[in-house]
């Protein structure tokens, strides 16, 4: 479907829309344009919405130095803090660029065979193929209010 242009690659930037299958263990091959990204590794976690989000490690490193930042003393930093990393797993590309997603995680997602996986600039997102359709249906009238409102100004 859609691919990561060859003018955004050096930027690391992951963009676009993907449909392979998890296979029976579980594992998904990522689309050929995310696996120099995320070949040295990344952190597979629970994201909004549902999906799963696929951080490559110095932006995981990122994020996670913004969550120490949150007061102990915040109930929601601490639940937030604890559902973000405890489901969390570190895992390594083989050689053919699958990931085991673990039990706990394709359960969260509702993950069976037919997933969807995103390019969100900086991140990945696996989603449910009905849901990711669902969730397409639900939001697209609101793209361009939703332009105005979190960007003014912003022109194309």
């Amino acid at each position: 479907m859609a691919a990561m242009t060859e003018g955004f690659a050096g930027l690391g930037l992951l963009l676009g829309t993907y449909t392979p299958k998890l296979d029976e263990k579980g594992r998904l091959i990522l689309p050929a344009k995310f696996r120099g990204r995320l070949s040295s590794g990344l952190v597979m976690t629970k994201g909004q919405e549902r999906c799963l989000f696929l951080l490559p490690m110095d932006e995981f490193q990122q994020i996670y130095a913004q969550i120490r930042q949150a007061p102990v003393t915040s109930k929601a930093a601490r639940d937030y803090t604890r559902n973000f990393l405890a489901g969390a797993s570190d895992e390594v590309p083989d050689k053919q660029g699958r990931v085991s997603i673990p039990t706990h995680l394709r359960e969260y997602a509702g993950l069976d065979r037919e997933v969807v996986v995103i390019g969100v600039g900086t991140r990945v997102e696996v989603w449910d193929a009905q849901a990711w359709a669902t969730y397409q249906e639900e939001t697209e009238p609101d793209y361009i209010d939703q332009a105005e409102e979190i960007f003014p100004g912003l022109s194309f």
